[in-house]
């Protein structure tokens, strides 16, 4: 199977010294490694092209955000499997082939993501996917190993092969029919979730996602936008919304929704409790690009399958704040 590994880059020529010396020296023989750019203006291509001149480029015309930055590469690149690669993943030895195994072996599995660590704290895993994601009845997404702010320690209880619902961005392997199926991203996402609702319309489609956990990357998370960021906060709140209007069940689409405001509002007074109040606005900011583009995204689920077996557990807000269930193993 042909393998093409893609990472992303908008002015990274520092991640791009760090970290793409192992994605070149442990993906050799088996995957051609390429750097979409979005457009950079720091000297990061020209850095490349001095030190890695096996890495193949691909140069966007701008800076369109994840989405847009892989939708506009991709189209430009020729394999049979896509691995999306933040720019700050340190991946090791050996990682490729169970995930390429088991594209090879299951047809009908379209998505795969590693196991995903810490890179600053490595016996941890790492927010932004951990273990394989989740999302509950009301669209927050959480992951094996990681329940909102609380992350797991790595003692090998996730070194399966396990079904899941989303796969995380930052490490992410999709059959390029798939992908081009689906017509990639949402560009209206702009970063942030817009996996998630891939992996969601995936699934709409009948395809497979799995977590493949004797695969290992590390992830810095954070190194683009940091996670105490309000832009993160409102993109998060916002694309989560989006998604459910996208991708709900029609019986299921106005009950879930005006809850899901009703939660979000709750959101927002906890940020205030938490002297956070930019947070907050973030929020309420979010909530008005939503109802701007509603219409927009009615419109969209109109040319799209919905399925009911979307969620595996009810809420697990409720069971984190209230009941407080940290662990995805405690989840009822």
């Amino acid at each position: 199977m042909k393998t093409a590994i893609v990472i992303l880059n908008w002015n990274g020529k520092k991640l791009l010294e760090q970290f793409l010396p192992s994605v070149v020296n442990f993906s050799k023989d088996e995957a051609d490694v390429y750097v979409a750019d979005n457009a950079s203006t720091d000297d990061s291509i020209q850095f490349i092209k001095n030190h890695f001149p096996s890495v193949k480029i691909v140069q966007n015309k701008i800076n369109g955000g994840y989405a847009k930055g892989y939708n506009d590469a991709l189209q430009h690149i020729d394999a049979d499997i896509f691995c999306l690669v933040n720019s700050d993943i340190e991946i090791t030895q050996n990682w490729l082939a169970p995930i390429l195994n088991t594209f090879k072996t299951e047809e009908n599995t379209g998505i795969i993501q590693p196991k995903i660590l810490d890179f600053k704290e490595k016996s941890k895993f790492e927010y932004a996917g951990a273990a394989g994601g989740f999302i509950d009845k009301y669209g927050y997404p959480y992951c094996r190993g990681r329940m909102f702010d609380t992350l797991e320690t790595d003692d090998n209880q996730f070194n399966d092969t396990e079904q899941i619902f989303w796969a995380s961005g930052a490490c992410f392997f999709i059959r390029s029919s798939v992908f081009f199926e689906l017509n990639g991203f949402d560009e209206d996402y702009f970063a942030h979730q817009e996996e998630i609702d891939l992996c969601w319309r995936a699934k709409n489609k009948g395809y497979d996602i799995k977590y493949v956990g004797t695969s290992t990357v590390y992830h810095v998370g954070g190194a683009t936008l940091q996670n105490i960021n309000p832009k993160k906060t409102y993109l998060n709140f916002r694309n989560s919304l989006l998604s459910l209007v996208k991708n709900l069940p029609t019986s299921q689409l106005f009950p879930i929704i005006f809850s899901r405001l009703v939660l979000d509002g709750f959101a927002g007074i906890k940020f205030l409790i938490d002297l956070k109040p930019s947070h907050t606005f973030a929020i309420i900011k979010a909530h008005f690009s939503f109802y701007k583009n509603l219409n927009k995204f009615l419109k969209k689920r109109n040319q799209l399958q919905q399925k009911n077996n979307y969620y595996k557990h009810n809420s697990v807000v409720w069971q984190y704040y209230v009941k407080g269930r940290k662990k995805f193993s405690d989840l009822l």
